[in-house]
């Protein structure tokens, strides 16, 4: 990833969090921890953040109340060949007519890019996704109510009564900050509830990840392993990671990242 990239991450990153470590961020952006050091450094010199111990904080700290989540934007363009190749396959496992769900995320926006020629019953809350399918496919959107996380591109509301339990689905897609023995893994618990409402209206729960999110963390548990029907990742994926995948009982499907040329063909279709 090129220095610009990195710095824009970075600097979106200590928006959201009051501190954010040396870690964190060399997980955000797969570069070295040093690298990392001394690009904080650099940013700390020019004035855009301050650097502290183990990591760095905003020169203006973010407003309480934002959610943990990664900002859309952070997430967008990391590991995006494999998260086009996931989308790719996700959509194939839906049938024309089909009723299904999208969770917000960066790896299942990917999927819009395959749906133009579609047409689905497709509720989501990712402000991205439905504004996307409306503009760009024949699929009918429905959203729940509720508040928008701009960052996150989210649609999100702490009540029952926000459109989700008269909807429906065959299948739940969905993304996730980790993935591990003790289950599904996300950071914030306003999202977690929002994801917990949606799949009790899903027949079906299909998580699509690349394959770094089998190392890593996150301090909640969406669900366990035993409420998933299907994981969705690239060949990278580890034969450890694929053992506890298959000692489940979760279908594993795994697929090859897209060349930049298919990249290219999937979203001129679009």
């Amino acid at each position: 990833m090129h220095e610009r990239e990195r710095h824009r991450i970075i600097l979106s990153a200590i928006q959201e969090k009051p501190v954010v470590t040396v870690q964190d961020i060399a997980e955000l952006t797969e570069a070295s921890e040093a690298t990392i050091r001394r690009d904080i450094a650099a940013l700390h010199v020019q004035g855009k953040l301050r650097r502290v111990r183990g990591g760095a904080e905003a020169v203006h700290p973010p407003q309480l109340g934002n959610l943990a989540a990664r900002p859309f934007k952070v997430s967008e363009s990391i590991n995006i060949d494999r998260k086009r190749a996931i989308a790719r396959r996700a959509v194939e496992l839906c049938e024309e007519g089909d009723s299904i769900i999208i969770n917000g995320g960066t790896t299942t926006f990917q999927m819009v890019h395959f749906m133009s020629a579609r047409r689905l019953q497709v509720m989501t809350n990712s402000f991205a996704i439905a504004e996307h399918l409306v503009k760009h496919s024949k699929c009918t959107v429905s959203v729940p109510g509720g508040a928008i996380y701009r960052d996150q591109s989210l649609i999100l509301s702490p009540f029952d009564n926000d459109a989700i339990r008269n909807f429906y689905a065959r299948r739940m897609f969905i993304g996730a900050q980790g993935v591990n023995a003790l289950g599904i893994m996300e950071a914030d618990a306003l999202v977690i509830q929002s994801e917990q409402k949606l799949m009790r209206q899903a027949e079906e729960l299909i998580v699509m990840v690349d394959s770094s999110k089998f190392e890593r963390r996150s301090s909640l548990i969406l669900c366990p392993l035993e409420n998933v029907t299907t994981i969705i990742t690239d060949d990278r994926i580890s034969d450890e990671a694929a053992a506890m995948v298959a000692h489940a009982g979760i279908r594993l499907i795994t697929v090859k990242p897209m060349a930049s040329t298919e990249k290219e063909d999937s979203t001129s279709a679009a």
